[in-house]
């Protein structure tokens, strides 16, 4: 606990009064007087013992001073010099003796005088723990405090530190940083020293906070002046550039705006539109945010072709050539095209051709849209529309939110720099929706022809003529499209390329294009059409391709290095090395079996890779009548399987069967490559003639395949992909093909080369596909111990007693065959 002693004095004393000025014990001080009074009242104090009263007034007032301006606690101050300065005023040098407190005050002879208490206030020990602590905080405040004025003499920051009694240090720090008079004249008012420093901590507190939030708000507006004084000065220096070219003034901006829209020639309602703009931006600020929204919309607005046109070439012989150049098969597309072109010549307005191509990947689908453009002069533009999920990517945003741009649409105009392009919607099977919207139904407008004459991006927000352009679009199926889309298309399908087709492409397109990328001469590297051939059957597995280039670029990477490391002149790859440059085959040949088997049918596939032969075996086993289905089946071959057991049983007797084989036999039907999922409608009659197979114990011919799916009143009903399918049995040494009598017509679609090869039987019904699939047996002349045994066997018994390999040709199982 610190013990103070206490000094007290009464003495009557002049009142010198201060405006804004707060003196302190043992502090010089220098004031300049100006007043009458207040210089004679100087006078006489230095003529007597030079003791004088300062006190401060409350809230400097003007004109006469009353007692009550008058704070009522002063400091009385030694006059240590006066001078006399011009004009009669002088300048006091005084230094504090003590505080005072006013007793009594009266004015006398025109000037105050005053009764004051004269007391002060002696820390007789130290502090302790709470004096140093509060030293430390307020030298700390200081050190804070000086951060935020101006540059403060080193003599004082060193006098302040060398300091160590509470009550001097907190007058001197009071007197010299604090910057309110009001602020010095509480620690004024307070004698006891360890309660000064906490008032002055309080008070420099306070004064902190208040300069720490003004210097953050000077440093804001000293940035934004230096920013604003920056800009100006550029905006001026680029006049001044601008006014040395001849290139104008800052208005030369606006009408630079009005010259364009004046020689673009636009529509009515856009001219209008955009001349609004213009007046708005003439009004608007340069630097304001509006005036940037309308700068890039009035630029976006002015590079659409509103109204030019690129001349479209109708030359139906100049097409053909460059079809054909391009690409190799894809006949039903060229004849579209052409098609096309000839109505265009015979009516020029024909509009609105919408056309989607539908294929596996790598069969040309975007290629070919570029070939249509070139064959007629259109512009060409794609627009990749995989992974598309915001409405707005179709239609665009509104122009008033920040980063806002039109539509791939219009983009795809103004890339084009015409209004009739040719515009590739790119994967359109690969768009999505989200809470952002649908953009296939964006593109409902944009596809409909009696609706996108008009097309309102939301972004333009005027109408956009769109019927003059030609829309084809891609997709790898049309199971993901929306119906509603897939009407207003007109579909063609892209099926997988036959190998004569692969050939072919390779040889005059993929081959060159490799040989000059990887800088060879068909000299360099010779491939003969044989090795081709092994390539495409035994290292890729496409409906397309892509992935033939891939190898025929490993091709000509592996031809370089030997080249390039032996010193050769050409390498020449055949049948016999080509494992040397593409290592072992990737895919083995899918082959007839070497004999007929019980329960094994080759099966005909459509798949995203083209035509697969697909085995389907079945297996009957003494049971319950419990069917097992295996190989990943899917739901459409479940049923087909179970389609062929009901037909079985309804015609069991009519093929030797026994009737109650469902409730006696386990069946399993099985198809190889489980780990391959399958599904399709066309297995019906593979099944049948498997179970057929397996129950009568017959065997299948090995040089048969078979497509089609079945009713449960025995019919063949008519597939898809059947260039596929009979591509693949011809690569697998299939004879026969046993197809739907409705797919017949489809036979002139076929390869030459397979056309010419396999022979096809079309069918109407099951047991026709039953009678040229099974082993039909060798008929024999029964002997004498064979007709009495037979004869001593019942009629009923017949069937069940013989064998399928002794079966008569006049067995039921014959009969409708």
């Amino acid at each position: 606990m610190p013990h103070y002693t206490e000094k007290a004095e009464k003495l009557t004393l002049p009142v010198l009064p201060l405006r804004g000025v707060v003196a302190f014990p043992s502090i010089p001080l220098s004031v300049e007087v100006t007043e009458e009074k207040d210089v004679a009242v100087c006078e006489q104090a230095n003529r007597e013992d030079g003791y004088l009263f300062f006190v401060c007034c409350r809230d400097l007032p003007e004109g006469e001073i009353k007692e009550s301006d008058f704070y009522r606690t002063g400091t009385v101050v030694k006059i240590k010099q006066m001078l006399k300065l011009p004009e009669g005023t002088v300048r006091i040098m005084a230094e504090g003796a003590c505080r005072a407190s006013v007793l009594d005050m009266r004015v006398t002879e025109g000037f105050f005088e005053a009764d004051v208490m004269c007391k002060t206030v002696f820390l007789e020990s130290e502090g302790g723990v709470r004096e140093e602590a509060l030293i430390n905080e307020v030298l700390t405040l200081v050190n804070e405090f000086v951060q935020y004025m101006p540059k403060v003499s080193p003599e004082l920051m060193s006098a302040i530190h060398a300091i160590h009694t509470p009550g001097l240090v907190a007058d001197l720090i009071a007197c010299n940083l604090l910057i309110k008079y009001q602020d010095k004249q509480i620690i004024l008012e307070e004698f006891e020293p360890l309660r000064r420093l906490e008032h002055l901590a309080v008070v420099m507190e306070q004064e902190l906070n208040i300069l720490r939030v003004e210097a953050d708000i000077h440093r804001k507006v000293r940035s934004q002046i230096e920013d604003n004084q920056r800009e100006y000065y550029l905006r001026q220096q680029l006049k001044v550039i601008e006014g040395e070219l001849g290139e104008g003034d800052a208005d030369s901006e606006i009408d630079e705006y009005y010259a364009k829209i004046k020689e673009a020639h636009l529509p009515e309602e856009v001219n209008d539109k955009l001349v609004k703009e213009v007046k708005k931006l003439a009004k608007t600020p340069y630097g304001a945010a509006e005036s940037v929204v309308i700068r890039n919309y009035l630029d976006v607005c002015l590079e659409i072709p509103w109204t030019k046109l690129s001349r479209e070439r109708i030359d139906l012989e100049a097409a053909r050539k460059i079809l054909e150049r391009d690409h190799n098969g894809l006949e039903k597309v060229k004849e579209r095209i052409l098609e096309y072109l000839a109505v265009k010549k015979l009516n020029p307005q024909l509009k609105n051709q919408i056309i989607c191509l539908v294929g596996p990947p790598g069969t040309g689908k975007t290629s070919i849209a570029h070939s249509i453009a070139t064959a007629t002069h259109r512009k060409y533009v794609r627009v990749s529309l995989g992974g598309v999920r915001d409405e707005a990517d179709i239609r665009g945003h509104r122009k008033t939110y920040i980063g806002s741009m039109p539509g791939r649409i219009i983009n795809a105009i103004i890339q084009a720099g015409t209004r009739n392009p040719l515009i590739l919607l790119d994967e359109i099977d690969k768009m999505t929706q989200d809470a952002h919207g649908d953009p296939a139904s964006a593109l409902l407008e944009v596809l409909d022809s009696e609706q996108n004459k008009g097309f309102r991006d939301h972004f333009i927000e005027l109408p956009v003529d769109l019927s003059d352009c030609m829309f084809i679009t891609t997709a790898n199926t049309l199971e993901t499209v929306p119906r509603p889309l897939i009407d207003r298309m007109e579909v063609i399908e892209l099926h997988s390329y036959s190998r004569n087709e692969k050939l072919a492409i390779a040889k005059d397109h993929l081959l060159p294009k490799q040989l000059k990328r990887h800088g060879l001469s068909r000299r360099q590297l010779r491939i003969s059409d044989e090795t081709i051939f092994d390539i495409i059957d035994f290292y890729t597995a496409e409906a397309g391709v892509r992935n033939l280039e891939r190898e025929l670029a490993a091709l000509c990477r592996k031809a370089a290095r030997v080249i390039v490391e032996n010193g050769v002149k050409a390498v020449a790859v055949t049948s016999e090395n080509l494992a040397k440059y593409l290592g072992v085959r990737k895919i083995l040949p899918d082959k007839i079996y070497d004999s007929d088997e019980i329960g094994t049918v080759n099966g005909l596939a459509y798949t995203e890779l083209g035509g697969d032969m697909l085995r389907i075996e079945a297996a009957v086993m003494p049971g319950t009548g419990k069917v097992e289905l295996t190989g990943s089946l899917g739901d459409v071959m479940k049923e087909s399987a179970h389609a062929a057991i009901t037909y079985i049983r309804s015609h069991a007797s009519e093929y030797g069967i026994d009737p109650d084989f469902y409730r006696t036999k386990d069946i399993h039907i099985h198809v190889p490559e489980g780990a391959v999922p399958k599904d399709g409608p066309s297995a019906g009659v593979t099944m049948v003639t498997a179970l057929t197979s397996e129950l009568s114990g017959i065997p299948v011919k090995r040089d048969v395949a078979m497509t089609g799916e079945i009713t449960l009143r025995g019919r063949v009903l008519a597939i898809g992909g059947l260039k596929e399918k009979t591509m693949a049995a011809y690569k697998a040494g299939v004879r026969t093909v046993l197809i739907p009598w409705e797919n017949e017509r489809d036979l002139t679609e076929i390869d030459p080369v397979v056309r010419e090869t396999l022979h096809f039987i079309p069918c109407r019904r099951v047991d026709e596909v039953l009678h040229e699939a099974l082993v039909r047996p060798e008929p024999t002349l029964p002997c004498a111990d064979t007709v009495s045994a037979a004869a001593a066997v019942p009629m009923s018994d017949m069937s069940s007693a013989m064998t399928g390999d002794q079966l008569p040709a006049s067995a039921p199982l014959h009969s409708g065959i």
